[in-house]
Formats: C-alpha cells, structure tokens, sequence
C-alpha cells in the first residue's frame, strides 16, 4: 500500500528525471564494459585476422593461440609467484603501517601530530624524482633484492590520510572504555581500531594489491638482472616488446609468404591478451571486497 502511495505521488518531472537517470547509468555502463569486452574478442580472435580490424563483440575467428603463446614462456609462472608474494606481503605491510600510523595521527597528545601530518601532505604534492630514487635504492643495497618491491611502498602518504579520516569518525568512548579496562595502544587498535576499520582496510588492500599487480616500472629499474625476480607484469612487457620487435622486422618477409607460416601472434592481439591475463586476478578478488570498497573509500573520503 505505502509503494503504491509513494509511486501514485510522482509527477512528471520525477519521471523524466528517473528516465534520464536511468539511460545515463545505462550508456555509464556500455561505455565502462565496452573496452574490456572488445579486448576480451581481440584475445580470442586469430592474430592475422585482428589485424583487418571491425572486431566488435564477437571474435570473428576464434583461437586459443594468443593465449597459448603467453602461457608457454617459460618464466611466466616463477614471474607470477613473485607478483602473488609480491602483492600479498605488500598488501599486508602497508595496510598494517597505514593503520598504525593513522591511529597515531589521531592521537591528540601526540606533541608532533601537526607536523608529520604536514609531512605526508608535503610528499604527496612533491617526491624526489625518479633519478634520486634510483641512487636511493642502490645506496640501500637493494638492487636484485625482493625486498626493492615491498620496502618503498610499505608506507603510502594518500593511504595513511584516507585511514585517519577513518580513525578519527570512530567514537572516542570506545577507545576511553578500553583504556579503562587496562588495554594499552597496541590492544587498542588490533582488537578495536582494527575490527571497527575493516571498510577502510579492504579498501587500502584493494589500492595496493592492484598497485603491485600492475607494477612492472620498478622491475625493469631493478630488477632486470635477476629473472628469478622477475614479475608476471613486466614479462608481459617483455613478450609485447618482443612481439613488436619481430613484427617490424618481418613484416616485409611474411607479406610473400603464405598466410599459415606468417606470424602466430601480433602486436595487438599480444597486448589484448596480456590485458586479459594481468587483471583476471584482480577480477576474481574484487567482488569479495567491493562492499567494503565503496563504504571505505566513501567514509575515508568524506571525512577529510
């Protein structure tokens, strides 16, 4: 009865508007799949064939080759296992940092509170540049060393303020409660800041786990002598650049030969399939952590 009261109140404008509303949404979420979806078709469409274009939502020749050609260098799955420690080492250093961290900028008698707080306001506006960084990394005897992915980033100035937006909207009574009851700072936050900023932490997990997923720049800087580790990211990036090296050169050759002896893979379908491989595992993890996703960013956001 009330649903029927409430719609029999609506008037034409409330229609229009919902309407608009409603195709602005839909074409929001043509416009957000569409790409992904025309990767998708281009991976699984024959190499030679992608190359005439006009591939829209159905591979017109379907094949597995692209993906077959990825799968079968030979270091790709040592590169993920790095990528996966990677991730999950980094993810849970830096959620752990940024909380501890955070709670202690809320912390009012803190004497240097003020100023740290400015300190990460400041590095988030200004940064050393890339050539002290490397001088930095080498100086600390980092190079070739696993720990180049998780030390640089186990502190994140935006993180860090997203979190004590978080913090500081807890209510005080909680943590003067549990002061009382003889909980000190540590029991503080890992049995009541923690549990109570669980939005806010997935959220920070999510920035990160994708940061060092994606992540092959730093790789290549410092890295690159070592394949053992070497990440799933950057050899991608080495297939890509090997695709496009031989598709240069033998472009003149293969146009006199026939079509089945002509390259298997090219430069396109190479980076469509690559798409494809990196973020089907953030793929598989975002639905579990999109709830906490919106309402962390959300709250951590709003709250400034």
């Amino acid at each position: 009865m009330k649903r029927k009261k409430f719609t029999s109140r609506k008037t034409t404008g409330d229609l229009i508007f919902d309407t608009v509303n409603a195709v602005l949404l839909l074409l929001l979420v043509v416009v957000t799949l569409y790409p992904f979806l025309n990767t998708l078709v281009y991976s699984l469409n024959d190499p030679l064939d992608s190359v005439k274009g006009n591939l829209y939502l159905w591979p017109r020749v379907f094949t597995l080759n692209n993906y077959t050609v990825i799968l079968k260098q030979p270091s790709i799955y040592t590169a993920a296992l790095v990528s996966v420690l990677r991730a999950f080492i980094g993810c849970l250093l830096n959620a752990l940092c940024s909380v501890v961290v955070a709670y202690t900028l809320t912390k009012k008698d803190f004497v240097f509170r003020r100023f740290y707080s400015y300190f990460f306001i400041f590095s988030m506006y200004f940064s050393g540049g890339l050539i002290p960084s490397y001088f930095l990394i080498r100086d600390l005897h980092l190079m070739n060393n696993f720990l180049v992915y998780i030390l640089p980033a186990i502190v994140s100035a935006w993180n860090i303020m997203v979190v004590r937006s978080y913090i500081a909207g807890l209510p005080a009574s909680l943590i003067e409660s549990a002061k009382i009851d003889g909980a000190n700072e540590l029991k503080v936050i890992f049995r009541i800041v923690v549990p109570l900023s669980m939005p806010v932490i997935a959220c920070i997990l999510l920035f990160v786990a994708v940061g060092q997923w994606n992540s092959w720049f730093d790789t290549m800087l410092y890295c690159a002598n070592n394949q053992s580790l070497s990440t799933l990211s950057y050899e991608l990036e080495k297939v890509l650049q090997s695709s496009m090296t031989i598709s240069q050169q033998n472009s003149s050759a293969n146009a006199l030969l026939p079509e089945k002896l002509r390259n298997v893979v090219t430069p396109q379908s190479t980076r469509a399939t690559m798409t494809i491989v990196s973020i089907i595992p953030i793929l598989c993890v975002y639905p579990f952590m999109q709830k906490y996703f919106v309402k962390g960013i959300t709250l951590g956001g709003v709250k400034g």
